[in-house]
């Protein structure tokens, strides 16, 4: 009896020290692993309300296409350090509207501006947001106190979604890579209305489709976040809708059942879909970016390891001489429409403060997800940023144009010299008092790499 036992005894102590292991490994490869969570919600206007980014629309929407939505990522290292990245259904975020959504984030979750990525898909159907591009449209003061009420009920509703997203984290894994399709097309180097019959497409382009795909511990995906750098301006219809970038991320989570699908756009600045202006042709680039990105998720992915840095700055853009007072009566006296608004609120601005501004706090961005190096840019950044940072920082860097802060054009040198739209009369849409000063691209790229050095990012070897 002595020796039954003494055997049971020892047989239920191996039994112990053996669960106890087991259980203390696994414990060790969660804290090995990434964690990541999800939260999403419909923010589609439940009235009319006037459509962003085209200056010729006459009236305010009329019903909905497609749902737009705002999805939120929330990851988290094996050290702990947790960031966001939001993505939306939005033309872009004016810097006021972006900085009360940053502060409340911080305040309630300890996030600091470097953990949070506010993005936007630059849907041209999308509802014009509070204190953006209000120089292009004439709103009545109606219409202005709806975009106000839909723009502060959208702020709320993304601070909840981000509490929800890191509150739902779970052991994860993340992958990365870059697919590639090619229906951008350079603007200003190929004319919309010959496109049919152009055999010949100028540049410069990048076609890069950068994928980041999360799964959990059982290898499901739970979210594919994904990006181009082109237009959102297939559509120019009164109905809501996100555009290619909508149609892709429907397409995504029909082939993915359960993953929340999540678009980023580029350095998309110049370059647009075309053929565009049909709702047929807005579902068949988005099925060909989803095609693009299911390619990529049904081959090998690099796999991440759970380590995560990020870095943030702002630095002073400087504008070109400004126009006199003088000149600003003259255009106030003399044009209709978004220019006489823009002399108008510049001559307000003059007569408060003495003075135009000089300059503008642009906001760089840099994470480092295991090896997988992300810059993003406030603005509408050109494609040529996205080749130059590619040059430095090799060719698997992931591009985020329109973050943080969507305040103007931000041209490339060449643009700049150029002039047109993107380098010169864009600032009057935004409302600032000039051009950029030369020397803008300098300015950003030696800024971000500073914040590259800061997250551990190295220049690429063969440049």
């Amino acid at each position: 009896m002595k020796k039954k036992a003494l055997f049971s005894l020892f047989f239920t102590f191996v039994i112990y020290v053996c669960f106890s292991g087991i259980q203390v490994i696994g414990q060790q490869s969660s804290e090995r692993s990434w964690k990541a969570g999800l939260a999403r919600a419909v923010i589609t206007p439940q009235e009319p309300i006037w459509l962003a980014g085209y200056a010729a629309r006459d009236h305010e929407s009329e019903g909905t296409l497609v749902e737009l939505w705002v999805k939120v990522l929330a990851i988290q290292d094996a050290k702990g350090k947790k960031a966001v990245l939001i993505t939306s259904d939005l033309l872009g975020y004016p810097r006021k509207m972006s900085d009360r959504i940053r502060n409340q984030i911080a305040v309630k979750y300890g996030l600091t501006r470097s953990q949070i990525i506010l993005s936007c898909s630059h849907t041209h159907t999308g509802p014009v947001l509070d204190g953006a591009l209000f120089n292009i449209y004439p709103l009545d003061t109606k219409q202005k106190e709806t975009i106000k009420k839909y723009s502060s009920s959208l702020e709320k509703k993304i601070v909840e979604l981000t509490g929800e997203a890191i509150r739902a984290m779970v052991p994860a894994k993340i992958y990365s890579q870059n697919g590639v399709i090619r229906f951008q097309v350079n603007r200003r180097n190929n004319t919309e209305v010959t496109i049919n019959q152009v055999t010949d497409l100028n540049g410069p382009n990048d076609y890069a489709v950068p994928v980041l795909k999360v799964t959990d511990s059982e290898g499901k995906i739970m979210a594919v976040a994904f990006g181009y750098s082109c237009h959102a301006t297939v559509l120019s219809i009164y109905q809501f809708s996100g555009d290619y970038p909508g149609f892709a991320q429907i397409e995504l989570e029909k082939l993915y059942p359960g993953a929340t699908a999540m678009f980023f756009q580029g350095a998309g600045a110049d370059q647009n879909p075309l053929p565009r202006r049909t709702i047929p042709l807005a579902r068949q680039y988005g099925k060909e970016l989803a095609a693009a990105v299911e390619r990529v998720l049904e081959e090998e992915m690099t796999g991440l390891e759970p380590s995560l840095s990020t870095a943030y700055s702002e630095v002073d853009l400087k504008f070109s001489a400004p126009p006199s007072k003088e000149e600003l009566i003259k255009i106030e006296n003399e044009t209709q429409g978004y220019q006489k608004s823009w002399a108008s609120n510049l001559l307000k601005e003059l007569n408060t403060n003495g003075a135009l501004r000089t300059s503008y706090p642009y906001p760089l961005q840099v994470w480092k997800v295991g090896s997988q190096p992300i810059m993003t840019f406030g603005g509408e950044l050109v494609i040529e940023y996205s080749i130059e940072m590619k040059k430095i920082f090799g060719p698997e860097l992931f591009i985020i144009g329109y973050a943080n802060d969507d305040m103007a054009y931000i041209p490339s040198e060449t643009i700049l010299q150029e002039g047109g739209y993107e380098g010169e009369s864009s600032m009057m849409v935004y409302g600032l008092p000039g051009k950029w000063e030369t020397g803008i691209q300098a300015a950003i790229v030696n800024e971000m790499k500073k914040l590259a050095v800061k997250a551990g990012i190295r220049e690429s070897v063969a440049k």
